[in-house]
């Protein structure tokens, strides 16, 4: 493979200008900001949207139906960070698929925003692809900026993830609002002019960051440019072909029933792909208890996710159905609760990062912090069963500070869990698979977005205590099984802390 190389005309980065960090930092702030507004505005709409009546100017899907789409669109929106990385790598550069994957998202939004079964369907899929592109490559670029990695690399990405939660904060109040009150699709359409601004700011602030993300790995390699020309045609005609055969009915196969097998395959080649490391992947030495540890996080990463990701399909519903938003004479918004992880993330993320400083070697192992966050997240669910019991199967109204208090219990199992995730993947795979590793660590989510779009689609089928009761059983059951062989799987990890 040919190494990336700059022109030779670089434009070099300013190392300071954005609270002590490069000034391009300031850009790929704001184009996360604006990216995390449009995508986070979107998904507070849209199971609420899928459910409404055609009265209420929904599409008047079941809740199963509903959240069968919604989990395989969250699912794809992770699992083209796969290919999305792969395209900068080998055909664009970072710099150009933030851009193109913008522009598309922008597109999907704008085609929510028009009435039709069609177009709601394009827009999902434009969603996905452009969110494919973008985000992956945008987190790299921040990494880039800092050559010399070390505590400031780690600031700087402190900074930027700010960006992510407060567009996750902002953007259910202004779209939710838009949409609840006024009109379904002018929330999409808000949601696709964020997604504009952040465009527009990108482009005007692309001098801030040098050469950065201007090249690809085969940029210089004809023959490589060829066949990841070639793949990618392939892929997308492949994609496009079964996409309309199922919207023309040519291939009928309902939502559901491709959600479920969607789950399949990807634990499928989840399955495939650490039996074939561990059988031929060359691993040496501590690398084959290492990648077992990755294995065993693997699993319980994606349960989490199955459970924290809840909050848009049947935490959203619980909210627009049972809760009495009434203040005074006024009824906010259902999808106004979104906001509140996004709340508790800017105020408790200081407070974790001070209390793992303060412990320093005291603090949980990995694998131990990955059993509290899915015990705090059971906690969560335990309280939507009594939340649920005081609705009288559904007769009744509960106040939002129930979903407050889950979303709190959440936050803290996501603070508890998500750094340590990904930090842990690069630290414990073998140098050489890093690439593949972080690919298949997406899957993870991908697989708990999926899950939690099906959970969430059983809102209307089975009885509330029930549904929350069984995500409470497994999720904290499982940190619980995970608290007594956590010392076993952190011996696995072979000294990697």
């Amino acid at each position: 493979m040919v190494e990336a190389t700059r022109p030779p005309a670089a434009v070099p980065v300013a190392t300071t200008g954005f609270f002590g960090h490069p000034r391009g930092l300031a850009t790929l702030f704001f184009t996360e900001f604006w990216e995390r507004f449009s995508y986070y505005g979107m998904r507070a709409l849209l199971i609420l949207f899928m459910t409404a009546t055609a009265v209420q100017g929904g599409l008047g899907f079941s809740a199963e139906k509903a959240g069968a789409i919604y989990g395989l669109y969250t699912m794809f929106v992770y699992l083209l960070s796969v290919p999305g990385g792969w395209i900068a790598d080998r055909l664009i550069g970072q710099r150009r698929a933030v851009l193109l994957g913008g522009i598309i998202i922008a597109c999907g939004h704008f085609s929510l925003a028009f009435h039709g079964l069609s177009t709601f369907y394009l827009g999902l899929f434009l969603i996905i692809v452009g969110t494919g592109l973008l985000k992956p490559n945008v987190s790299t670029m921040v990494g880039e900026l800092y050559p010399e990695g070390g505590a400031r690399r780690d600031a700087g990405f402190s900074v930027f993830y700010m960006g992510i939660n407060l567009g996750a904060f902002v953007a259910p109040l202004l779209c939710g609002y838009l949409g609840q009150r006024i009109e379904w699709h002018y929330g999409f359409a808000a949601a696709g002019i964020g997604m504009v601004l952040g465009l527009v700011q990108y482009l005007l602030g692309g001098k801030y960051l040098g050469s950065i993300g201007m090249t690809a790995n085969a940029g210089d390699d004809p023959a490589q440019r060829r066949k990841a020309t070639l793949l990618l045609a392939i892929f997308a005609a492949v994609a496009l072909a079964v996409a309309a055969a199922m919207f023309t009915g040519a291939l009928p196969v309902t939502a559901q029933k491709l959600a479920g097998s969607a789950g399949v395959v990807v634990v499928g080649l989840a399955v495939v792909f650490f039996a074939y490391q561990f059988l031929w992947g060359g691993l040496v030495g501590d690398e084959r208890k290492r990648m077992a540890a990755i294995a065993v996080l693997f699993v319980f990463s994606a349960l989490f996710w199955s459970g924290f990701e809840q909050a848009g399909s049947s935490l959203n519903l619980f909210a627009e159905r049972l809760t009495d938003r009434h203040i005074g004479g006024w009824e906010m918004p259902a999808s106004w609760l979104q906001s509140v992880n996004a709340i508790f993330i800017i105020l408790l993320a200081p407070v974790f990062s001070w209390l793992w400083l303060w412990l320093k070697e005291r603090q949980p192992s990995a694998p131990l912090k990955f059993a509290l966050g899915l015990v705090f997240l059971g906690l969560g669910f335990g309280v939507m069963v009594l939340a649920a019991l005081r609705t009288n199967g559904g007769t009744q109204q509960v106040l939002p500070t129930w979903l407050v208090l889950t979303y709190l219990f959440h936050t803290i199992g996501e603070l508890c869990l998500s750094p340590v995730g990904l930090s842990m993947v690069t630290k414990l795979a073998p140098h050489r698979k890093v690439g593949q590793m972080m690919g298949i660590w997406f899957m993870t989510l991908s697989l708990g977005n999926l899950l939690a779009g099906l959970v969430g689609g059983r809102f209307e089928t089975l009885p509330l205590p029930q549904l929350f009761g069984a995500v409470f059983a497994t999720t904290a059951g499982a940190g619980l099984l995970l608290a007594l062989f956590a010392r076993p799987v952190h011996k696995l990890m072979s000294g990697v802390e």
